[in-house]
């Protein structure tokens, strides 16, 4: 059977005709609803979620990458039999939003509707298998009443609460931030300078359930230890003492807290936030001081933007005697990098071992007293702190005690003194969510003049945000929302009298806190959520970028833990968390840095698609870097995966016609002329198995760029395959029947490995070349253990001394004797030994390495 003048080596000119065959596979999709998830379907059940968007108006390729990622993970699974969730959402509320359509004279509302219209469509050409029917916006009164309803009944626990507190306040967007949103000082939108201003806003008691969020970090295998090792930083848990130290000539006492009670001998002076009480006191005597605590309200009040400023203070004159020691008195400062809400909002400062209190100490021409010695010897601090472990020294009933022993000896004494109490304290602060802007969910507290501060009756919910507002000139839209009457005035829910309504919304991390949960009851009328929530939760696999580790991620698993206290979830190990699995996707990048407007490095994905088609776009993002490292943009990268697919599409043709052909002549000879090999099958079909072997193993470990590689590699081979198929019969019709099923069952699993990254041309040549259903219902394709193991011969490396020489080709199993002699005939191998003294030692690797160790 002579195959050769018949073959069509047939590379169709040009691109397939990606437009067509993308478009024709997503409206087959819709019109099957192949993507609607159903609670009780047959299969394990797999939530998998990407970070839902902030509706911009534009996709990046920031979000091609995120949502690509979490759309191969979620068909592989679904080819695996597993019953697939796959939701998609937006983040609506929020200032940029309100910037942005005050800027172009347009409400909020219709900004952001518009927006989601226009990002919905550019997905939806991504052909992501998302469960559209449970779509939601948190923008949305049906979205946040539920928030609301929880939020009312915590605050009448007592887990939301108001208070004045001293908060990181932007004057760009004119809004309160949480610590966790100032970053270097700056607001982490705005990126102006953060000024600390005290101001009545509603805190979630998050510390309340601090020790619980860091101890279920260790259930998590699932997460980069990366995000785990800065939510636990974050949270921050610090055993210490609370120590009073009595202030000279009054009857009242300093109250410290320190976690380094050993270096109690060392303190040399104290010092106080701008917002301490005593602080407050001495700036009303003296105006100097006034003005320095004036000062210090344009710092940010997180622990980061602390770190960087010139440490500075001003002597209030007050002296704190030393609990060991009542001859010495310790000045007390109002100092910039105290932070109120730590500990006491007051420290004793030990200079030699505390760096910020050493750079104070210097600045200020305070005693440097050391009394941790890593040797036990006296010695003089230098520029560095001495921060490790080792023996007391000038430290009276303390010296020559180990340092961590000492801790406890220094507490005791303090203890039977009545000077101190042990105390577990938390980096973690309480989470502020008022936010001083009106693009947001409206908090639901009333302000009764009689009645005080209570939840809005949950009858009234949801405290609908009025959409009618319209900015004044000059004014922000928040300004305008505390003037609408119609919103403000209401009767209270206990007297029913006069009663004003709060205007301040909040931080839209409250609305990204629950989404996940609420996608499983999209459309649940009475509840926050209802039973389809248990049945999908916890969201088995989780995608996005690690600039979420602190913020929404923690905020997120302190909102489950909420959830399932006001009996939402069973209080089973199963829903302790929200996220079993965690991925978070490197950058895209261009030109060595981010893509931003600013550096005009962009690329536009709808550009992308409409030149190389989703199939291409989705092909390179995979392929490009492993999902958890930085992509770095290639022009010629795209290319090449463009002609990738065409050459896919072509392959099909190709190999369509080349089956039909070994049929046609099969038909025609009825038996077979001696050409091919017999081993010609089974190594094409070992050789795709091992490869596909190789993919499964990368696929189970989210290494998803390997996927497309060996795909490609598969093809080569399958390539190869079919022109030794051109160039001459089999032995038998059987055999020419089995390489015909062959480039039938190659082809197939190429086409499955590579459907969930490239769905659309997959669907079309799966339709075209008769498989058979959709190849979205394919099962995944599994390496067969038989083709594995069929393997007939070896390819061994020979070296001498450690050089290669040549390769020999063997038997499978071939003992050492039987290799050795074939490598000795080498000629290469042959000329290197006779060169040299006598072979010492062989060393054999079976089936893979034979090396000569031979003398000079």
């Amino acid at each position: 059977m002579q195959f050769a003048r018949r073959r069509r080596r047939g590379i169709i000119g040009g691109m397939y005709p990606f437009a067509e065959v993308e478009s024709r596979a997503q409206e087959r999709w819709r019109e099957r609803g192949a993507f609607a998830a159903e609670e009780k379907a047959a299969g394990e059940k797999f939530y998998c979620l990407s970070m839902f968007p902030y509706p911009s108006g534009r996709l990046h390729m920031g979000h091609v990458r995120n949502y690509t990622i979490g759309d191969m993970i979620s068909r592989h699974r679904r080819m695996l039999g597993c019953n697939v969730l796959q939701p998609m959402g937006w983040d609506a509320f929020g200032l940029p939003a309100e910037n942005a359509a005050m800027e172009n004279n347009v409400h909020p509302a219709e900004w952001t509707r518009n927006n989601i219209s226009e990002m919905r469509a550019q997905l939806m050409r991504l052909g992501l298998a998302v469960d559209w029917r449970r779509e939601l916006a948190t923008c949305d009164s049906s979205y946040y009443r539920w928030e609301q309803l929880l939020i009312a009944r915590l605050f009448s626990r007592g887990l939301v609460y108001k208070k004045t507190a001293v908060v990181n306040w932007d004057p760009a967007d004119k809004t309160v931030l949480a610590n966790e949103q100032v970053v270097d000082g700056k607001g982490w939108r705005s990126g102006a300078d953060i000024e600390r201003r005290s101001v009545p806003m509603y805190f979630m008691k998050i510390t309340a359930y601090a020790e619980e969020l860091l101890a279920d970090l260790d259930s998590l295998s699932g997460w980069p230890s990366s995000v785990l090792t800065m939510q636990r930083n974050w949270i921050g848990r610090s055993e210490g003492a609370r120590i009073k130290l009595p202030l000279a000539g009054r009857g009242d006492s300093l109250e410290v807290f320190t976690t380094r009670p050993d270096t109690i001998f060392g303190a040399t002076f104290c010092a106080v936030a701008p917002e301490h009480p005593l602080a407050a006191e001495c700036a009303k005597k003296d105006s100097r001081a006034a003005q320095f605590v004036a000062d210090c309200g344009r710092l940010a009040v997180s622990e980061e933007a602390i770190k960087t400023v010139e440490k500075k203070g001003y002597d209030t004159g007050l002296r704190a005697v030393h609990p060991f020691d009542s001859s010495r008195l310790l000045p007390v400062y109002v100092a910039n990098f105290i932070l109120a809400q730590y500990g006491s909002g007051a420290i004793y400062g030990c200079p030699a071992h505390d760096q910020r209190d050493l750079e104070f100490a210097r600045a200020n021409g305070l005693d440097v007293v050391a009394v941790v010695s890593p040797d036990g010897k006296n010695y003089e601090v230098g520029e560095k702190a001495h921060l490790g472990a080792g023996v007391m020294i000038n430290s009276g009933f303390l010296n020559g005690m180990e340092n961590e022993k000492a801790k406890s000896a220094a507490v005791d004494a303090l203890e039977k003194k009545g000077l101190a109490s042990r105390e577990t304290q938390y980096r973690l602060r309480d989470w502020g969510i008022s936010r001083q802007r009106y693009w947001g969910c409206p908090i639901p507290v009333v302000h009764c003049e009689k009645c005080g501060d209570m939840a809005a009756a949950e009858k009234d919910l949801p405290v609908t945000l009025p959409e009618t507002v319209r900015a004044e000139a000059g004014k922000p839209l928040s300004a305008a929302l505390a003037a609408d009457e119609s919103f403000f005035r209401c009767a209270c829910p206990k007297c029913g009298g006069a009663a004003r309504r709060e205007t301040d919304t909040m931080d839209t991390f409250v609305e990204s806190s629950w989404y996940f949960a609420r996608f499983a009851s999209h459309d649940c009328n009475d509840a926050m959520v209802d039973s389809r929530a248990r049945e999908w939760m916890p969201v088995d696999q989780y995608v996005g970028g690690v600039e979420h580790a602190v913020l929404h991620l923690l905020y997120a698993r302190f909102f489950h833990k909420l959830m399932r206290d006001a009996g939402m979830y069973p209080k089973e190990a199963r829903y302790a968390e929200p996220f079993s699995r965690l991925l978070c996707q490197g950058m895209v990048l261009k030109d060595g840095g981010k893509m931003s407007k600013s550096r005009g490095n962009t690329v536009d994905p709808q550009e992308l698609i409409e030149r190389y088609g989703a199939d291409t776009a989705r092909l390179f993002i995979l392929f490009a870097a492993p999902p958890e490292q930085a992509l770095e943009w290639s022009d010629e990268g795209v290319r090449g995966c463009s002609r990738f697919l065409s050459r896919l599409w072509s392959a099909g043709e190709e190999f369509s016609q080349m089956r039909k052909t070994i049929l046609d002549d099969v038909r025609a000879d009825g038996n077979g002329n001696n050409g091919n090999d017999d081993g010609i099958l089974e190594s094409a079909r070992r050789e795709i198995h091992q490869t596909l072997a190789k993919a499964d193993y990368d696929m189970n470990r989210l290494r998803l760029n390997n996927i497309p590689s060996a795909a490609m590699k598969m093809l080569n081979a399958m390539q190869e395959f079919s022109a030794q198929c051109a160039r001459g019969g089999f032995a038998s019709a059987e055999k020419a029947k089995a390489a015909a099923a062959l480039l039938d069952e190659g082809f197939g699993i190429v086409l499955r490995l590579l459907a969930p990254a490239v769905p659309h041309i997959c669907e079309a040549l799966w339709e075209k070349l008769g498989f058979g259903g959709t190849v979205a219902d394919a099962p995944w394709p599994r390496a067969d253990e038989f083709a594995l193991a069929q393997k007939q011969t070896a390819d061994v490396v020979v070296q001498v001394n450690g050089k290669k020489r040549g390769q020999v080709t063997v038997a499978a199993g071939a003992d050492e004797q039987t290799v050795r002699a074939a490598a000795e005939e080498l000629p290469a191998v042959s000329r290197d030994l006779s060169s040299r003294a006598a072979v010492r030692k062989v060393i054999f690797v079976p089936g893979r390495i034979i090396n000569f160790v031979a003398g000079d």
